[in-house]
């Protein structure tokens, strides 16, 4: 079978779209295609740095502080939890073909990896968009924030530190707080929002395992001791830890290391205890 369109062709075209039925329909059947060997990883052209994916007008895009009030006390504040976990989706398909888009070169596994991957965080948004609607609601009708795209934006020049601090830090925080969000849903009765949130927990697993095979891939490339390599990583993109409690079972089943499990504890740790004595 001959080959006519490139993956990084199909990539850019689905991280451009702008409405998300249109771009998750899109990144549906572009999947359907890789899996079916229609694509090629070949071509020349110098990758864009886009500044932003296609998006429509709403949600409005606000301050992470200044987000839509979301929890469990009401229907509307658990429908802007939900539609907070929906926009996070929706960034995480754009990331996965940017990460496919920018970064030529690297062993076929990487990119069968970031499709299998935008498939599935399509499955999630198309889930909990359908949740949204049947509370009465839609995405695009809470604010949002764009911080996960701006760590994309920020590590776009290098792919150790994309999968370093994307995937292995933001990506990674869903292992910790989704089976708790799952647990609060299950309190209320909502089995429908609990049963989306275990498929996502269960499948972000492979997204955060992948973001650490390519770390770790691009430690070895450059001679690199990786735990050592990821704290610096946090020093320079974050200045600081990411905060606990952590979900150790999941993070070891993602690669993360005792070594760097152990530490980011003590320095949870010593973080609580230092707020806790000011």
């Amino acid at each position: 079978m001959i080959c006519v369109t490139t993956l990084y062709e199909e990539a850019k075209r689905c991280f451009l779209i702008a409405d998300p039925d249109e771009k998750l329909d899109a990144t549906l059947s572009v999947v359907a295609d890789w899996d079916a060997g229609n694509l090629s990883l070949e071509g020349d052209d110098e990758p864009i740095a886009f500044a932003v994916p296609g998006r429509l007008d709403r949600p409005i895009l606000v301050a992470p502080q200044q987000v839509s009030k979301r929890g469990f006390g009401s229907v509307a504040k658990r429908a802007s939890l939900i539609h907070s976990l929906a926009h996070i989706e929706l960034t995480a398909v754009n990331l996965a073909w940017d990460t496919i888009y920018r970064f030529r070169g690297m062993p076929r596994d990487y990119y069968a990896d970031w499709v299998k991957c935008a498939g599935e965080e399509s499955k999630h948004f198309f889930a909990l968009r359908d949740q949204l609607r049947a509370m009465g609601f839609d995405y695009g009708d809470f604010t949002a924030h764009d911080e996960l795209w701006g760590s994309a934006v920020e590590t776009g020049h290098d792919l150790m530190d994309r999968m370093g601090i994307v995937h292995r830090v933001f990506e990674a925080r869903a292992l910790d707080v989704v089976p708790q969000t799952r647990a609060k849903f299950l309190e209320l009765g909502d089995s429908k929002t609990a049963s989306i949130l275990t498929m996502i927990a269960n499948e972000e697993i492979g997204h955060v395992s992948a973001g650490t095979r390519w770390f770790r891939y691009r430690c070895e490339q450059e001679g690199l001791e990786p735990d050592a390599t990821f704290f610096q990583l946090l020093q320079q993109y974050l200045g600081n830890f990411p905060k606990g409690p952590f979900n150790r079972d999941a993070r070891l089943q993602c690669g993360f290391s005792e070594n760097e499990l152990a530490r980011l504890e003590s320095e949870d740790a010593a973080f609580r205890q230092k707020r806790h004595t000011q």
